[in-house]
């Protein structure tokens, strides 16, 4: 005597199935989502890296001649010369 398994018993174990499965690829969109979001972060903060390199290179290239490392270190750290005196003056 065969013991069969009835229809209860396939609907079940189709259910079971189906449920593990959703979970499984649940959680790998879920963890697709967040690595997209992690990615487009740091391609933002790239950027953001990008321009200010661009910015430091051209403050770096202007800085070889004298007259403006003068300028940039009156103006940024208030330095002046021998016998002279400076008035800052906030708005």
């Amino acid at each position: 005597m065969k013991i069969r398994p009835g229809r209860k018993f396939w609907i079940a174990a189709t259910a079971i199935i189906v449920v593990l499965t959703l979970f499984v690829v649940g959680r790998n969109a879920l963890h697709a989502v967040k690595i997209k979001g992690q990615i487009n972060a740091l391609l933002r903060e790239e950027l953001f890296y990008r321009e200010r390199i661009a910015q430091d290179s051209a403050l770096v290239e202007q800085l070889r001649y004298d007259d403006y490392l003068e300028e940039y270190a009156r103006e940024n750290y208030h330095m002046q010369r021998r016998d002279e005196h400076v008035y800052i003056v906030e708005e």
